[in-house]
């Protein structure tokens, strides 16, 4: 999952991005004002954002509007000291998904990030299926009719991406930026590898295919 952090506190987003990353292997980009946040959204896909209110240059829920005036649908959570009912409800007119207020636990930023990535793309169970294949987010587990899978951390991960996204092709650069970071020295033909070993492990249940020239796609197999 590629999270968006923006937050001008470095020593709050450095904490968080490192636990989201060691715990949960999420991929954290950071923005610590209103405007690098902006300017990122409008030419980097992400799958959820984090944004607080109080930012310098333009503030949060200034960037929150400009977000959906350009039709970015991107689930976003407020992060908030106030947590007042007015800026709940002034948020939601914004655009906002969900609210948390500081300070939280990290477990539960996890948990509604994770809610709110399964939400936008029409799941709303506590875990996301394709077919006989499973992800349970709470325990961090794949299961193939009911079986755990054994998967290495990058195949869990690749896995994990493309379950997110069933049924939408995923180019190996998307692919790329939500499995590492910007300066993790990585190749595309890695994604290939990785992609080859998980067709082994899943078998026919669930396949992933190649479409040229757009990447890959997860999709089930009835048959």
């Amino acid at each position: 999952m590629r999270v968006l952090f923006v937050e001008d506190d470095s020593e709050l987003a450095e904490w968080t991005a490192r636990a989201l990353t060691k715990r949960y292997g999420f991929v954290i980009d950071w923005a610590d004002n209103g405007l690098s946040a902006d300017r990122q959204l409008q030419n980097d896909g992400f799958d959820v954002v984090v944004l607080d209110l109080g930012l310098p240059e333009i503030d949060g829920r200034t960037v929150l509007e400009r977000m959906r005036q350009r039709n970015d649908t991107t689930p976003t959570l407020i992060l908030t000291a106030k947590d007042s009912l007015t800026e709940r409800i002034d948020s939601l007119h914004a655009g906002a998904d969900d609210f948390l207020g500081k300070p939280f636990a990290i477990e539960e930023l996890e948990a509604r990030l994770t809610a709110l990535v399964r939400r936008s793309h029409g799941r709303n169970s506590g875990t996301f299926s394709l077919g006989e294949l499973t992800y349970h987010p709470a325990e961090q587990r794949f299961t193939l009719a009911g079986e755990p899978l054994e998967l290495t951390p990058r195949e869990h991960t690749l896995l994990r991406i493309l379950l997110q996204h069933a049924g939408e092709p995923m180019s190996k650069q998307k692919i790329m930026d939500r499995m590492f970071d910007y300066d993790a020295d990585i190749h595309l033909e890695a994604i290939e590898v990785i992609a080859h070993r998980l067709r082994k492990k899943i078998g026919s249940r669930v396949v992933i295919r190649t479409l040229r020239g757009l990447g890959y796609v997860l999709e089930s197999n009835p048959t």
